[in-house]
């Protein structure tokens, strides 16, 4: 029978199998990191009580100074909050990456049957339930307190997935300083040095129209703003700009540079 198959035929049946296998074995791992988190939920408390901490101390903090009072400061804030909260904790991801790594955890996977990926790639799908559960609770802590999105059910799921899905880009970047980065605290804190600036250096928390001058450009430029922007309109108008292109753009761009590096360096390494 397989003397009827032309060579190039066998090839790209093998190729398929071996795709099929790689896509098999990543689910795989991503199972095996939700009963990490399983085991030790612990894990999630920067999911679960950033958000809360965050909204309330940032809405009751600035939303006099800002709004008037917060209940008009929560359309504004919420969002920001949103991008900063689930953007911030696509950190975990290079963290917990390099953390296996140094404890040798890939060493044991290199000597069974799977794709070589796989651990990769099932890391990084398993995070976004981490994103998805930060979203959720910002937008509840905000309904909460008050915040009625105008833009109704349907565009703040588009939001939230929008969100979702920027930070599994975002993770790339960080999978990629787990790879190369010598330990997982260092990864964190060249993470922070990266981050810290993009988000609160947006627009966020505050509008671009109360900044100095000089700040103003960069902060147009943000990638981060233009998330946000994008999440507002969403959320609070049910509208869809050209800062949510943007953001689509952008995230594509982030994953086809950094996720072939990424795989480059974790193959080199392991």
């Amino acid at each position: 029978m397989s003397t009827l198959i032309k060579p190039g035929a066998e090839r790209q049946l093998k190729n398929h199998s071996s795709f099929g296998q790689a896509v098999r074995n990543s689910l795989t791992m991503a199972y095996r990191g939700l009963l990490k988190i399983k085991r030790t939920p612990e894990q999630l408390f920067d999911v679960t009580f950033q958000p809360i901490i965050f909204t309330l101390m940032f809405t009751y903090i600035f939303g006099g100074a800002i709004s008037g009072d917060v209940v008009s400061y929560l359309p504004v804030i919420i969002p920001g909050i949103l991008v900063q909260t689930v953007i911030t904790t696509s950190i975990v991801t290079g963290v917990q990456l390099r953390e296996d790594m140094e404890k040798g955890v890939f060493d044991r996977f290199k000597s069974l049957p799977i794709s070589r990926i796989a651990p990769l790639a099932g890391a990084l799908l398993a995070d976004t339930v981490r994103y998805t559960i930060a979203t959720v609770l910002t937008f509840v802590m905000g309904y909460l307190m008050g915040y009625r999105p105008e833009g109704g059910i349907g565009s703040v799921a588009i939001a939230a997935l929008l969100v979702i899905a920027c930070s599994w880009a975002i993770s790339w970047i960080f999978a990629f300083f787990g790879v190369i980065a010598r330990t997982a605290s260092s990864v964190q804190g060249i993470s922070m040095i990266v981050l810290f600036p993009l988000t609160f250096l947006s627009n966020a928390f505050v509008p671009v129209d109360t900044m100095p001058d000089w700040l103003q450009w960069f902060v147009k430029i943000n990638p981060i703003s233009h998330l946000v922007t994008a999440v507002r309109e969403l959320a609070n108008n049910g509208t869809a700009g050209s800062d949510l292109v943007f953001s689509l753009v952008g995230a594509a761009v982030i994953v086809a540079i950094f996720a072939p590096i990424t795989v480059r360096a974790y193959m080199r390494r392991t």
